[in-house]
């Protein structure tokens, strides 16, 4: 090689390293948010308290039971087991294009090439070989021309503009994505059984709330038809009271079958097939640590804990990226190659050393001129495109505070209604108690005994839906604040 060559090889990579310096593309800032200082509501906290999207989930359920089917669904679940490989693959992309700064180099094992020509073809075919062999060449299919040659051949892409970096920020915010995903799929999974595990104690107590009151219908109609047999009233008392025992008859078996249905439902989202689920709980406040001295945090902790907003800002990230890598296709690229190895023309000399021998290298400088403005209109709908992420990003932002907001004031007002539905029972109670002495004494009608014994079953019934709802409100805003996936 000469000096001529030495000196352009070292200008042009000296060349290469100086562009390389010259990243093009907008480097990713996290736009203005608007979050407010603190959530609409009147639940103060201290700033030492623990915030309660911190609390792992295991410490946040009191009940071993649910503790186990979370254990269960978090290791056999299918949409969890899904998206790990979706990591895996996310992983494996951001390998590859790690790899791509490197040149790459492929081995030709052996290549053997023969061509036929006929008299008619535009060059005479070639007779030297048959001379060589002390033949004639024949007028049609006489071997023009062969060729033997084994080698390395490599090409190599620089990356002067950092290309390759900005889709490496596309696949690493991917990445990123697949995790996030994989922590979203976790927390709607612990919210999904809590609240599954939570319903299938309201219909246990639900259950009992209809036998007891079953019970008390049945006593009730064999005082009635006593005083029927006594003729101090009609058959038309046991007939509505009758009805009555019906009502609360016919709530069990629909009870038993909601039953079936949710234990089914619960074992095949911890990735079990159909099967009874084990309890041994009433439903009450105490299967979830919840109280007034854990703190929410602020609009702005949430951005740092829910994975679907973190989800929402990497695929701001990677539209950042993309657009970047849409403004540097606009921009020359440099590449090098080459090839080494041996050719030859006859099989007889194909390693032939030093005769056979192949060498050569090659660099270009492309550059786009004029492609009907098709690279300027890409690098514009990818702004646009970025323009619409970040809008995306900062709506469920907003949607995201709204939530934590109206489950807060859901889990606020739903206690006080706690109270009086428990007030209202306790009035029920007492006044299917009076109604029974005062009808023995002749002083109520059997219509009052039935309308007691059936607000009673009512008031019981509500009281223990609202039971299940304040628990699955106290869920749904830890999920929506950002716990679950510690």
């Amino acid at each position: 090689m000469n000096n001529m060559s030495i000196k352009t090889i070292l200008y042009l990579f000296a060349g290469v390293f100086f562009l390389t310096g010259c990243k093009v593309g907008e480097k990713y800032k996290q736009p203005n948010l608007n979050t407010p200082d603190s959530f609409r509501s009147a639940w103060t906290t201290d700033e030492g308290d623990s915030l309660l999207s911190q609390i792992e989930w295991r410490n946040f359920f009191n009940d071993s039971n649910l503790i186990t089917l979370i254990d269960s669904g978090l290791s056999h679940n299918y949409d969890i087991r899904i998206a790990l490989k979706n990591i895996e693959i996310a992983n494996r992309n951001l390998r590859i294009n790690k790899l791509n700064y490197l040149p790459t180099v492929d081995a030709n094992i052996a290549t053997v090439n023969q061509q036929y020509r006929s008299k008619d073809f535009y060059g005479s075919a070639s007779s030297k070989w048959y001379e060589q062999k002390g033949k004639k060449a024949p007028e049609s299919m006489a071997k023009y021309q062969s060729q033997y040659a084994t080698g390395l051949e490599f090409s190599w892409e620089l990356d002067i503009w950092g290309k390759i970096g900005q889709e490496g920020d596309v696949l690493k915010a991917s990445w990123l994505d697949t995790k996030e995903a994989k922590t979203a799929i976790q927390t709607k999974l612990i919210a999904d059984i809590a609240t599954g595990y939570f319903n299938l104690l309201m219909l246990d107590a639900q259950i009992e709330v209809a036998k007891r009151n079953l019970q008390l219908n049945d006593s009730t109609l064999r005082m009635i038809k006593l005083q029927f047999d006594a003729g101090e009233i009609t058959a038309l008392a046991i007939q509505q009271t009758e009805s009555q025992r019906l009502v609360a008859a016919s709530l069990i078996p629909d009870l038993e079958k909601e039953i079936t249905i949710q234990e089914n439902s619960l074992r095949m989202l911890v990735g079990d097939m159909p099967a009874a689920v084990t309890r041994n709980n009433t439903l009450n406040d105490s299967l979830i640590k919840f109280d007034q001295d854990i703190s929410l945090g602020s609009p702005l902790d949430i951005i740092r804990n829910r994975p679907d907003i973190k989800q929402a800002e990497y695929a701001l990230v990677a539209a950042n990226a993309q657009m970047n890598v849409a403004q540097i296709m606009r921009y020359p690229s440099i590449s090098l190659s080459g090839v080494f190895g041996v050719n030859a023309m006859l099989a007889k000399n194909w390693f032939n050393i030093p005769g056979a021998l192949l060498g050569g290298i090659a660099g270009g400088v492309t550059a786009p001129v004029f492609r009907n403005k098709k690279l300027k209109n890409q690098y514009e709908v990818a702004k646009i495109e970025r323009e619409k992420v970040e809008l995306d990003f900062q709506r469920q932002v907003m949607e995201a505070v709204g939530e934590v907001s109206n489950t807060i004031i859901t889990v606020e007002k739903q206690k006080e209604q706690l109270n009086l539905a428990e007030e209202r029972v306790s009035n029920s109670e007492l006044a299917v108690k009076n109604a029974s002495l005062l009808f023995k004494s002749g002083y109520a009608t059997y219509l009052e005994v039935i309308t007691a014994q059936s607000n009673a079953l009512k008031s019981e019934l509500d009281l223990v839906e609202l039971k299940q709802r304040q628990l699955n409100a106290c869920v749904t805003l830890y999920r929506s604040l950002g716990g679950g996936w510690r």
